[in-house]
C-alpha cells in the first residue's frame, strides 16, 4: 500500500508544521535576512528547501536500501517487524504533535552529535550570496535533527526499497514546503495559528490516526490468512 505511506508522509509533513514552527523558526530567520539586512529574493527560499528536500530524500533512499537488505534474508517477522516499527512510530510522533507525549524526542538527541559535525559548515555557508549556495546551505538544514523527520525515516526503513524509500521521504518533504516557505514570508501571521493548542490536537490525532490504521490492516490481513 505504497500510495497509503505516501499519502502518510505528506499528510505528516503538512501537519507537523506545528512542530516545525518551533524546531525551524530560528534557521528560517537566519535565511530570512542578507548580510545588509534587506531580505532575501523569494528563489532563495525555494534553493534553500530543495537542498533541505534533497537531503531528506537520500536519507530515505539509504534507510530504504538497508531495510530491503533486511529483508533479503527472507525472515517474514523482519518484514511484520519493520512495518508494526514504523506504524507504532507514527502514532507515537502524532502523540507528540498533539502535545501527549515527547518520546519522538529521542530520536533528536540521538541525532545531536551528527548535527554539531554538520554545523560548522552549515555557519560558513551564512549569509548566502548564491542561489548554489543556498541549496548547499538547505542540504546542510536538512541533517538538523529533528524528531519529525527521524519518525518518518523509520517508515522509509520500512518501505522495502531505495526507490520506495526515497519517494516517501520525499513525499514527507514536499509536505513540510507550505509551512516552511510561509514561516520565511509570513511568521508573524503563521505562528500564533499554529501554536493554537486546538491546531496541534487536530493535526496530531491526524497523524496517529494513520498509524492506528496501519496496525489495523495487518490485524485485518493476519485475521483473513488464518
Amino acid at each position: 500500500m505504497i500510495e497509503f505511506s505516501l499519502l502518510a508522509a505528506l499528510l505528516a509533513g503538512l501537519l507537523g508544521g506545528v512542530h516545525c514552527v518551533g524546531m525551524c523558526g530560528g534557521i528560517v530567520a537566519a535565511f530570512s535576512f542578507r548580510a545588509d539586512g534587506s531580505a532575501p529574493p523569494f528563489r532563495l527560499h525555494l534553493a534553500y528547501n530543495l537542498g533541505r528536500v534533497s537531503s531528506y530524500t537520500l536519507f530515505g533512499a539509504l534507510a530504504g536500501a538497508l531495510g530491503a537488505s533486511l529483508k533479503l534474508t527472507g525472515l517474514m517477522p523482519v518484514q511484520i517487524g519493520l512495518y508494526v516499527l514504523a506504524q507504532v512510530v507514527m502514532v507515537l510522533l502524532g502523540l507528540y504533535l498533539a502535545g501527549f507525549n515527547q518520546w519522538v524526542l529521542v530520536f533528536e538527541r540521538a541525532g545531536g552529535a551528527l548535527w554539531r559535525q554538520v554545523k560548522p559548515l552549515f555557519q560558513k555557508l551564512l549569509p548566502v550570496r548564491s542561489l548554489p549556495q543556498a541549496v548547499v546551505a538547505g542540504m546542510a538544514w536538512g541533517w538538523l535533527p529533528c524528531g519529525l523527520v527521524y519518525s518518518i525515516l523509520v517508515s522509509a526503513l520500512a518501505a522495502g526499497s531505495a526507490t520506495s524509500g526515497a519517494a516517501l521521504m520525499l513525499a514527507f518533504g514536499l509536505g513540510t514546503l507550505p509551512n516552511l516557505l510561509g514561516m520565511a514570508l509570513f511568521a508573524r501571521q503563521i505562528q500564533p495559528f499554529m501554536q493554537q493548542l486546538w491546531v496541534r490536537r487536530a493535526a496530531g490525532i491526524t497523524v496517529a490516526g494513520f498509524g492506528v490504521w496501519g496496525l489495523v490492516k495487518l490485524v485485518y490481513s493476519a485475521f483473513l490468512n488464518t
